[in-house]
């Protein structure tokens, strides 16, 4: 049976707390364009040879342009073992609408 992919919310996402371990799996020049200040790249093709760089102690947020590629990302990690996953709904289209800040990469 597949996990259901949990989702946070732009509003719901502090993203100066410590507790959450934010990834932007959008391909280089997407993230240039403009992303998540605490966000660490990590392009969804790569993320099979980086999972030791995953917290398991933190909440794993996912990112991408509108949620679709982070939510396989997501479903990725928790075949994987990973429980505290979360896909941010709506991605970065859902952040800009939700007025939260970007800065440039």
């Amino acid at each position: 049976m597949q996990a259901l992919v949990q989702e946070i919310q732009p509003y719901e996402l502090d993203h100066t707390n410590d507790e959450y371990q934010i990834f932007d799996v959008r391909e280089i020049p997407e993230i240039a364009a403009g992303k998540i200040e605490t966000a660490h790249a990590m392009p969804m093709a790569s993320i099979p040879m980086r999972l030791s760089e995953f917290n398991s102690d933190k909440k794993i947020v996912l990112v991408c342009r509108s949620g679709a590629r982070s939510a396989q990302v997501c479903m990725f990690l928790q075949q994987n073992g990973f429980d505290n996953v979360y896909n941010l709904r709506g991605g970065m289209i859902g952040w800009v609408r939700a007025d939260k800040p970007l800065v440039a990469s």
